[in-house]
């Protein structure tokens, strides 16, 4: 790659972003149609993270997001330390989900029924494969996201980091690759976020969470791939289980 790769590209200037039901979805809209538009082109770097963030308006995990979705895509390449770049179209992926395809209840809960085919796997192959390392960034994990419920925030960077970690400790690479192709989706409560309970229920919802992210990080420790599993499903089945019910509430309030 040659020499201009390495500049900061000068040519495009972001408006701040409206505040939708998600930001990084809207972020990857935005910066994916620059890109297939042409006016970051192979090779070209995109905007620093603090360019974007002022740019667009929105925090760094929003960011971080959404350059990792892109690069799910297949539409950049990051490189540590330096910053991101636009791949060559050669080496794109074309089979994605498409963030802007999360339209509704319905499309949450298709995605978790494909969450719990794939992470019920993944789960017990970490029981299997897990190392001291891994183990160690599923605890950090499980730490943070419980700092954030004690803290009230809705942790959704720290659930969605939990299940990377997860997914890292498979040893098989292309699990955290699919993780990232889901990207920040993979959490509903942010996707639907107009729709969710009070925060009573809100609250009590995520101290359920935060017992089964314990005992399914038992279970891994404990190099226990059958235990991991069924604590995974369970974990995942009343996830889509209290969306159902979102989703049953919402249709009998709309039909009066």
């Amino acid at each position: 790659m040659d020499g201009r790769s390495e500049a900061p590209v000068p040519g495009i200037e972001l408006a701040p972003l409206a505040p939708p039901a998600n930001l990084t979805a809207e972020l990857v809209r935005r910066l994916a149609a620059e890109i297939r538009a042409g006016r970051l082109r192979p090779g070209d770097r995109l905007p620093t993270e603090q360019a974007l963030m002022r740019q667009a308006g929105v925090s760094r995990t929003v960011v971080r997001e959404a350059v990792a979705a892109l690069r799910a895509e297949g539409l950049v390449l990051t490189r540590q330390g330096v910053g991101a770049f636009v791949a060559d179209p050669s080496t794109r992926g074309h089979v994605r989900i498409d963030p802007g395809e999360m339209r509704s209840l319905n499309d949450v809960l298709q995605v978790i029924e494909l969450r719990i085919a794939l992470e019920t796997e993944a789960a017990g192959l970490a029981a299997e494969r897990r190392t001291p390392d891994a183990m160690e960034r599923i605890a950090q994990a499980a730490a943070a996201f419980d700092k954030a419920v004690d803290a009230g925030e809705n942790a959704v960077a720290q659930d969605l980091e939990f299940h990377r970690a997860i997914f890292a400790a498979t040893s098989n690479g292309f699990f955290p690759r699919f993780l990232e192709f889901l990207g920040p989706m993979l959490i509903p409560r942010q996707t639907v976020r107009p729709y969710l309970e009070e925060p009573e229920a809100r609250t009590a919802y995520l101290q359920r969470v935060r017992e089964e992210h314990a005992r399914i990080a038992s279970a891994i420790a404990g190099g226990q791939p059958s235990a991991a599993r069924n604590a995974m499903r369970r974990h995942l089945t009343a996830s889509r289980d209290r969306y159902a019910r979102i989703a049953e509430r919402l249709a009998v309030n709309a039909g009066g």
